[in-house]
């Protein structure tokens, strides 16, 4: 009560602004989302692919999909963590333990995509801290002690995040390159008064995927502010562990709440 909050259920204090942080960080949902437009890139370049290049897109195809349960897992622990954290810092007490099972078994260290033994190692101190947290029905846990253990395993899975969503875009801008080049090839090479209907559905055709592209070059950008905005935000409370009723503190968490809640409608705007 001293630090101005609420007193919740057993004595808890509520942070509100702690708690719409956390509510927002953990909608990531758009995350996902791009994680399996990454795995099935293969099933979308395969029509456009000559096929001398089929073999390659098929080896590639098996590669990205052996690494995208490491790389949901991932964003898996960061959201549990936020929920963790908003219940912690308001009012309410739910059961989060069946989340717990859906982490899976951990994730593996692939030099060829950015992850490394430090997000190996982040991955596991982390469920450990939310097994631990959890299955103890957060008892003698408050949000002071959970920010301070959980932010380097923390930072750590989001620079994990950070650096497999910079692989997306990178595989994002190859398929562009890719599926739109073909028309820029092959269109001025349809010349003939026969190719005439043929020429105008290959342009309505292209222009359709431009947008499509332009479209996720903009959520791509707003995925990589949103987590930078997530590392800020949990990197400022850990600074101010003894004040979170701070007015600056406050005021920014509320202020990256709302920026947050703006990146994922426009991560999931279809226009």
């Amino acid at each position: 009560m001293l630090l101005g909050g609420c007193a919740g259920p057993g004595g808890a204090v509520s942070l509100h602004e702690v708690r719409d942080f956390a509510d927002q960080s953990a909608k990531l949902g758009a995350y996902n989302e791009l994680s399996t437009r990454y795995r099935d890139t293969y099933a979308r370049e395969q029509l456009y692919l000559a096929p001398a290049a089929q073999q390659l897109g098929k080896e590639t195809d098996a590669r990205r999909r052996a690494v995208y349960d490491d790389f949901v897992s991932a964003q898996k622990a960061v959201v549990l963590y936020m929920q963790t954290l908003s219940m912690l810092a308001g009012e309410e007490r739910y059961d989060l333990g069946d989340r717990l099972d859906d982490l899976g078994n951990g994730i593996k260290a692939n030099l060829d995509n950015g992850l490394d033994k430090r997000h190996v190692q982040a991955y596991t101190g982390m469920t450990r801290l939310l097994t631990r947290v959890i299955a103890s029905n957060y008892q003698n846990r408050s949000v002071q002690t959970m920010v301070r253990d959980g932010d380097s395993d923390l930072q750590t899975l989001l620079d994990a995040m950070l650096t497999i969503t910079r692989l997306y875009i990178k595989t994002h801008e190859n398929e562009k390159k890719t599926i739109l080049g073909i028309f820029d090839v092959e269109i001025p090479m349809a010349n003939k008064p026969q190719d005439r209907m043929l020429v105008t559905l290959a342009k309505v055709h292209y222009l359709n995927k431009s947008a499509e592209y332009k479209l996720l070059d903009k959520r791509y950008d707003l995925a990589v502010q949103g987590l930078t905005k997530v590392s800020i935000g949990h990197q400022r409370m850990r600074e101010h562990l003894n004040d979170l009723q701070a007015a600056d503190l406050k005021s920014m968490l509320l202020s990256y709440a709302r920026d947050l809640q703006e990146i994922r409608l426009g991560l999931s705007a279809n226009n």
